[in-house]
C-alpha cells in the first residue's frame, strides 16, 4: 500500500510556503482589523478623564513611562499592526494639532469599530456603513456648532481667568486633583510669552525645567530660562548686563595654527608660551571691552581662557544643547558667534538678571529678561520623583497646547461628557427620519458618543448605565449643559462646575 499522501493545501493554499495564512473577504480581514483597533483602544479607554488609570510602559530601550496620557502610551508601544497603526497616527494628528484629546481620538474610533462590527454581523456591507458614518459625521458638526457657548469666540487671550477656564479640563484630565495649582502656572507663562498677533504663539517659547524635590505647591514660573546647570567659573550672579554667546567654545584652539615653527634659542622657546597665552589674554579682554558682563560658550571653556575671564571678571555659562543656545539667543536677543572675536554692539544680548541658584540641592543658572518682553518663559517643576515630574511635564505640554488652539479659536464647549449625550440623543433623532440602511450606521454612531459618559464613570467607579440613563432624561428635558460630576457621582451642570472643552478639540 502506498502510504496517505500528505495533506496537500488547496486553492491560495497550495501556492504559498508552509505557514503562510491566507485571509480574505470580510469575515477574516475586516473583523480581524476591526479587532486590532479594538484591542489599541481598550488600552487606552481605561486612561480616559480626570479618573483616568496610570499606565506602566517599558519600551525597547528600557526608559520607564508611568502616565495616563494616550499619545505617549501609544507613541511607545510600537504598533505594527496597519490598522491600529491608523489609529496611533490619529492619535499623533490630534497631539500635535491640538495637544489634548488623543485618547478621546482612539477610545472613539473604538467604539466606532465594534459598533461597525455589530452592523457587518447583521448583515449590512463596509460601503454602507462609510455612507452612514459620513452623513453622521456632518450631522454632529453641524450640531456641535448649536453647543457651542454663546460669545465664548471672543476671548481676551490674556485674561487669566478665561485662559484658566479653557485650559482647566486638558490638564485635569493629566493630573485631577492638582489642575488649580497648575493652570495658573501654565497660564502665566503663556501669557508672558504671547506675542503681539496671539495667533503666531510658539508652544516652544514655554520651557519646562523638571526638579527632583520639593512638592507641586513649591513650582513656580520664571520669566526667562532655566539652565540646568551650574556656572564655570566663580561668578555667581550679575545684574543688568550684556551677554555674548559664542557657539564654538571658548578655548585656545582659537590660536592654534597648523605649521612648524623652527625655534633657534632658549628665550624664543619661553616666549612662544606667552605669546599663546598673551594672545588668548587679548580675545577674552576684547570681550569685556565690548562691555559684555556674561560668556556663553557652546562647548567647552579651556582652562587658560577661564584663568582670562576669571581676571576680567566675567560669568562664564556652558550651555551645551544647541536648541538651548537657540533658546537662550531668543530670551537675551544675542546673535551666537562662532568663533571667540569681539563681539559687535548690535550683538551682544540683555539680561536683567543672572544667577546661579540653588533649588532642591540642584544648581540651576536663572536667567531674567523682563524689560525684553515675550521671549521664552519657564515652569519650574517641582515634584518628588523623575516618573511624577514628566507626568506633570505632559500635563503642561497639553495646557501650554490647549493655550496655542485658544488663540486660534476660543470656542468652548460643555465638557463632563454633556456634549457626547447631547449628540448621542440628537443623532439618534436623526436617523429615525433616514431611510435607507444607513439609518442604522447614524444609530450606531450616536451610541458609540455613549462611550465617553460610559467610560468616565466607569473610571472612576460609578454605575454608568443609571448615569447614562439621568443624563438622557436631562436632556429630554431640554438641559443641554447637564455632564456627570465625577466627585458627586451625579449629573451636574457643566456651566456650574466650570468644566468646558475647546471646540477646536472636539
Amino acid at each position: 500500500l502506498s502510504p496517505l499522501p500528505t495533506m496537500v493545501g488547496y486553492g491560495i493554499q497550495s501556492m504559498l510556503k508552509d505557514g503562510h495564512k491566507h485571509l480574505s473577504g470580510l469575515d477574516e480581514a475586516v473583523l480581524k482589523n476591526i479587532g486590532a483597533g479594538r484591542e489599541l483602544s481598550a488600552i487606552t479607554r481605561t486612561s480616559l478623564g480626570p479618573n483616568g488609570m496610570n499606565k506602566m510602559v517599558i519600551n525597547h530601550l528600557d526608559k520607564l513611562f508611568i502616565t495616563n496620557d494616550a499619545a505617549t502610551i501609544v507613541n511607545e508601544l510600537e504598533v505594527q499592526h496597519p490598522a491600529a497603526k491608523l489609529l496611533v497616527l490619529a492619535a499623533r494628528a490630534q497631539q500635535e494639532e491640538i495637544g489634548d484629546g488623543a485618547n478621546l481620538t482612539i477610545s472613539f474610533a473604538g467604539e466606532l469599530l465594534e459598533k461597525a462590527e455589530e452592523l457587518i454581523r447583521m448583515g449590512l456591507h463596509p460601503s454602507e456603513i462609510i455612507i452612514g458614518y459620513t452623513k453622521a459625521i456632518n450631522k454632529t458638526l453641524e450640531i456641535l456648532d448649536d453647543l457651542v457657548e454663546k460669545g465664548s469666540e471672543n476671548m481676551d487671550v490674556r485674561n487669566r481667568e478665561e485662559v484658566v477656564l479653557r485650559m482647566k479640563s486638558a490638564v485635569a484630565s493629566k493630573q485631577f486633583g492638582q489642575e488649580d495649582v497648575l493652570c495658573p502656572l501654565v497660564a502665566d507663562a503663556c501669557i508672558q510669552v504671547c506675542p503681539q498677533n496671539p495667533g503666531n504663539f510658539n508652544v516652544d517659547n514655554v520651557r519646562v525645567a523638571k526638579l527632583v524635590g520639593g512638592g507641586l505647591h513649591n513650582s513656580s514660573v520664571v520669566r526667562g530660562m532655566v539652565l540646568k546647570n551650574d556656572a564655570v567659573g566663580s561668578i555667581k550672579k550679575v545684574e543688568k548686563v550684556k551677554v555674548a554667546v559664542f557657539a564654538g567654545g571658548v578655548d585656545t584652539s582659537a590660536t592654534e595654527t597648523k605649521g612648524t615653527v623652527l625655534i633657534h634659542s632658549a628665550e624664543q622657546l619661553e616666549n612662544y608660551a606667552k605669546t599663546e597665552e598673551a594672545k588668548v589674554e587679548e580675545l577674552i579682554k576684547s570681550v569685556a571691552d565690548s562691555g559684555a558682563k556674561v560668556i556663553v560658550s557652546g562647548a567647552a571653556v579651556g582652562d587658560m581662557a577661564l584663568h582670562f575671564c576669571e581676571r576680567y571678571k566675567l560669568m562664564v555659562l556652558k550651555v551645551s544643547s544647541k536648541f538651548e543656545l537657540r533658546r537662550f539667543c531668543r530670551t537675551t536677543g544675542a546673535i551666537a558667534l562662532l568663533k571667540l572675536s569681539r563681539p559687535n554692539v548690535d550683538e551682544l544680548g540683555y539680561a536683567d538678571y543672572v544667577s546661579v541658584e540653588e533649588i532642591g540641592g540642584a544648581r540651576v543658572t536663572v536667567v531674567k529678561n523682563e524689560e525684553g518682553g515675550n521671549s521664552v518663559a519657564t515652569v519650574v517643576l517641582r515634584g518628588s520623583t523623575d516618573s511624577i515630574l514628566d507626568d506633570l511635564e505632559r500635563a503642561v505640554d497639553d495646557g501650554v497646547n490647549t493655550y496655542k488652539s485658544m488663540c486660534r479659536d476660543s470656542r468652548i464647549i460643555p465638557g463632563a461628557a454633556a456634549t457626547e449625550i447631547e449628540l448621542a440623543k440628537r443623532l439618534k433623532e436623526f436617523s429615525l427620519k433616514e431611510t435607507g440602511l444607513d439609518q442604522y450606521a447614524i444609530a450606531k454612531f450616536g451610541e458609540s458618543f455613549e462611550m465617553v459618559p460610559r467610560t468616565l464613570s466607569e473610571n472612576a467607579g460609578l454605575g454608568a448605565m443609571e448615569i447614562i440613563s439621568s443624563l438622557y432624561a436631562e436632556h429630554a428635558a431640554g438641559n443641554v449643559k447637564v455632564g456627570i460630576d465625577l466627585e458627586k457621582g451625579a449629573c451636574e451642570d457643566a456651566s456650574i462646575m466650570k468644566i468646558w472643552d475647546l471646540y477646536v478639540t472636539k
